[in-house]
């Protein structure tokens, strides 16, 4: 993982994508156990927003370097990794807010874990809960902090639901 994160960072670096954040499975092992995942998710910014999004500069940055395109990602270092575009608010935070962490040795951004857990809720799949309900027993979350972001995205219904459902003994 810490050869591809690494390549991610050479390719905001070199300026082939802006602002970016890991999200999804591998972003919450940042802060919880690790867990089972087949690729990494990247949410990159595109500011200014183009007409026409395309992720051909990417694609043609990572063929330049050896890494190939596989189905809807490109495999770098042994990882499919999907770069997804930041286009919705939420999602836009979220790469905005994120957090510099550190693994074996490497800077990268990951998003808050609010921001994943949030994200995470909207989703909504029972990976998703699972994960939730992970970050909750975990208490790595600032809950205040997760209540504003909720209340942001309007969200709030779709929280007290979660716990409802979830968390509830």
């Amino acid at each position: 993982m810490k050869k591809t994160l690494s390549v991610i960072e050479r390719l905001h670096a070199d300026g082939v994508i802006g602002l970016y954040a890991v999200a999804g499975a591998v972003g919450a092992t940042f802060y919880l156990e690790p867990m089972a995942t087949v690729d990494v998710d990247i949410f990159v910014l595109f500011e200014p927003a183009p007409l026409v999004l395309t992720l051909t500069p990417i694609y043609a940055a990572c063929a330049t370097l050896g890494y190939k395109a596989a189905g809807e990602a490109i495999q770098i270092e042994g990882w499919p990794v999907q770069f997804l575009a930041a286009s919705d608010p939420l999602l836009a935070e979220a790469v905005r807010e994120a957090v510099t962490r550190e693994s074996d040795g490497l800077t990268t951004r990951v998003m808050t874990a609010e921001h994943l857990m949030v994200i995470a809720l909207q989703t909504g799949r029972a990976k998703d809960h699972a994960r939730l309900v992970m970050f909750v027993e975990a208490q790595i979350a600032n809950m205040d902090r997760l209540r504003e972001i909720l209340g942001r995205h309007s969200l709030l219904e779709a929280w007290a639901k979660f716990e409802h459902r979830f968390l509830q003994p």
